[in-house]
């Protein structure tokens, strides 16, 4: 079959949920047995977000093959359960720098290089890439931003003209766009929808379906009122009310029929009946009363919750695995090295230290793991956070408080941590990590090969610096474990402690690869920690998942 297209467009203002949309819908077509991929058009001018602020720009989620992208790819790939490419996040950094690349090669032949034709000819060549290098039958493509930003009119100009270039029938327009409510007048407004639609409309992408977000209850006089002033069948409008459980999407769009009407727009019938058994039971469990325990998330940017997006859901899943709730103690590590927030970590039954860049709020990660070591506290440390259990580790085997990560003191004696040879002419910062995923094997009887219950992984790795394997036999005499190496022993990729009840660093970040139907190993197996201290009794739902 021709691959089809889905186009999604935003309105009105940002963060209306179009990244969930867009997985929901995904879902919504996989669960009919089609193959789907996600791509997201991001129209910042950076070439990747991996450079980005995370105060800015939120979570940088890694794929398989390296690519450092936006965290909507989380959302797509753990609502849809796929693993995506590179091709899959493009970015203006992305298209101008291989036109003015081609450009400089002399590949025009001296021509007038135009943002018509040439820049909108690049976004659609990487939009066909998706379905050329992931063999799918369905792209959905997401664009960035909103409709009127003049960073984002190139993108929109390109999905107009997909429609001519791979035709009405194998293609859908999806606008989102929000509801805002005048509390005044109690009463939600659809003006603002009706003058986004005219926007996309001017530039010619008339949308086949409008995806209305609100707070609060949308009523059938008002679906109509769009479809009248939108020029859009009523049945195409859906309403789109705020849920406390994100993981609810799906089955609200099944419900409004979102599944058969996409269906019938490109041609296609259902390959076989959906089944939302298993995410029928996972919203319900969201929304049943559970025994709470509490983690403190010990991090750097904690004041922007997307920053951690991926191990927000990734505690999630095992905690909705597991029967429990895991709350979330958002602790600055900057605040515990002048002595405030430890009263919040105290109260946690768990601790977790995820990764980050800079030596801003170091010495207060190092604190946690020494609290968690000494108090016998469950501890998970992500990538930085492992690193800096060997830190605090070293400093107590060592005696020498001067030990630490070359990142943080480049002329420390005992440089626990420090760059692997390869990295140490390296300028640049983009893209220069070990990226990707890379394989682990597992030290057997360890607390990693318990919980994975394997002796091999593949695990997604975003990091420069290695622990220093001048310190590992030094380190093994007094009970720090290398429990996860790669195959040809030259890196470690998992610390454990013998003596303490959980207290694992990976280098790699599991929380890339849990999914909501299939919760990652080792935060299940810290969870199961936590919840043990606590005296939280699990109730094992997992064959139900």
């Amino acid at each position: 079959m021709e691959t089809k297209f889905i186009f999604i467009t935003g309105g009105v203002v940002s963060s209306v949920g179009k990244g969930v949309t867009s997985a929901a819908l995904g879902r919504l077509l996989k669960e009919r047995g089609f193959k789907v991929a996600v791509q997201k058009l991001d129209p910042y001018i950076n070439v990747d977000p991996g450079t980005m602020n995370p105060y800015q720009h939120g979570e940088v989620f890694v794929l398989d093959d390296g690519a450092e992208t936006d965290l909507d790819l989380g959302h797509y790939e753990r609502f849809i359960d796929i693993s995506l490419n590179r091709v899959c996040n493009v970015t203006t950094g992305q298209v101008y720098a291989e036109v003015i690349e081609k450009e400089r090669h002399g590949s025009f032949l001296g021509g007038t290089i135009q943002v018509i034709p040439h820049i909108t000819d690049e976004i659609k060549r990487r939009i066909g890439m998706v379905a050329q290098t992931l063999d799918v039958d369905i792209v959905l493509v997401e664009v960035g931003g909103t409709v009127g930003d003049i960073e984002s009119l190139p993108f929109l100009e390109a999905l107009r003209q997909m429609r001519g270039d791979v035709g009405r029938e194998n293609s859908v327009y999806i606008h989102a766009t929000w509801l805002p409510y005048i509390g005044a007048t109690n009463e939600l407004k659809t003006k603002p929808t009706q003058h986004s639609v005219r926007e996309l409309r001017s530039i010619g992408i008339s949308p086949d379906m409008i995806v209305a977000r609100s707070d609060h209850p949308i009523t059938q006089d008002l679906i109509d009122k769009i479809a009248l002033f939108c020029d859009v069948e009523p049945q195409a409008i859906v309403p789109m009310v705020t849920t406390p459980v994100m993981y609810e999407v799906p089955l609200l769009l099944e419900r409004a029929g979102i599944g058969e009407y996409l269906l019938e727009r490109l041609g296609l019938q259902p390959r076989k009946q959906p089944d939302w058994g298993i995410w029928e039971r996972i919203v319900e469990q969201s929304r049943r009363q559970r025994p709470k325990v509490q983690v403190a998330l010990v991090g750097k940017y904690v004041e922007l919750h997307d920053a951690y997006m991926s191990v927000r859901e990734a505690l999630k899943h095992a905690a909705l695995a597991l029967g429990v709730e895991a709350e979330i103690a958002w602790v600055h590590s900057a605040d515990l090295e002048d002595g405030e927030g430890w009263e919040t970590v105290k109260a946690a039954d768990g601790i977790i230290v995820p990764g980050g860049f800079g030596d801003r709020g170091i010495e207060g990660k190092i604190q946690a793991a020494r609290y968690a070591r000494e108090d016998k506290v469950p501890y998970l440390g992500l990538c930085l956070g492992m690193q800096l259990m060997v830190v605090e580790f070293g400093r107590q085997v060592l005696g020498d408080e001067s030990v630490n990560s070359t990142e943080f003191d480049p002329d420390t004696p005992h440089p626990v941590i420090d760059l692997m040879p390869d990295q140490k002419d390296i300028v640049d910062k983009g893209a220069t990590m070990r990226l990707g995923l890379y394989p682990c094997c597992l030290q057997p009887g360890s607390v990693a090969a318990k919980a994975y219950g394997v002796d091999l992984v593949q695990e997604r790795h975003r990091h420069r610096f290695e622990l220093n394997n001048a310190y590992r036999e030094q380190f093994a005499e007094h009970g720090m474990r290398f429990s996860g190496v790669s195959p040809d022993d030259r890196l470690v990729e998992i610390a454990e402690l013998d003596d303490h009840p959980f207290m694992l660093g990976t280098q790699f970040h599991p929380e890339f690869l849990s999914r909501p139907t299939r919760p990652h190993p080792l935060f299940l197996a810290f969870l199961q920690a936590v919840c043990q201290r606590a005296g939280v009794a699990v109730v094992e739902e997992l064959q139900s998942f």
